[in-house]
């Protein structure tokens, strides 16, 4: 048996109290929320596995903020795209790989590789994001 298995099992026979002490120890101290034992139960499991998984993804974590937000909203970037946009009088072309074994998409322009779709229109234009250069980015109507 896993740690991870271990710790998720114990917490079947953690009282209550000893549920809302394993919170603050697992979140460092953060408030405990206010929840019956068997949803504290679901909240410190998931927190255990996503802490061993390595957690959400960046990615992940900016969707979630900016839909808390309800400011803007993204689209991903997904293998197949073919992104073009017009600047400075120069058309430009980026183009969306399907990544190894399931990874993001493989970013391409000017015949190179890129990491990321920022860092292809920080290279064109000196300043913008990625999803709001290629169209991928729009404001949500207040």
């Amino acid at each position: 048996m896993s740690k991870v298995d271990q710790q998720l099992a114990e917490l079947a026979t953690l009282s209550r109290l000893e549920l809302r002490t394993r919170w603050a120890e697992l979140t460092d101290g953060a408030p405990r929320p206010r929840m019956s034992p068997a949803l504290l139960r679901l909240a410190l499991a998931w927190e255990i596995q996503a802490r061993a998984g390595g957690g959400l993804s960046r990615a992940t974590q900016q969707q979630l903020a900016q839909l808390a937000a309800a400011k803007t909203r993204t689209a991903a970037v997904q293998p197949g795209m073919r992104l073009v946009r017009e600047w400075q009088g120069r058309v430009h072309v980026v183009t969306a790989e399907p990544g190894a074994g399931g990874q993001d998409p493989v970013i391409r322009w000017d015949d190179r590789t890129w990491r990321s779709l920022s860092e292809v229109a920080r290279a064109i234009s000196g300043r913008w994001s990625g999803p709001a250069f290629f169209g991928l980015k729009w404001k949500l109507a207040p």
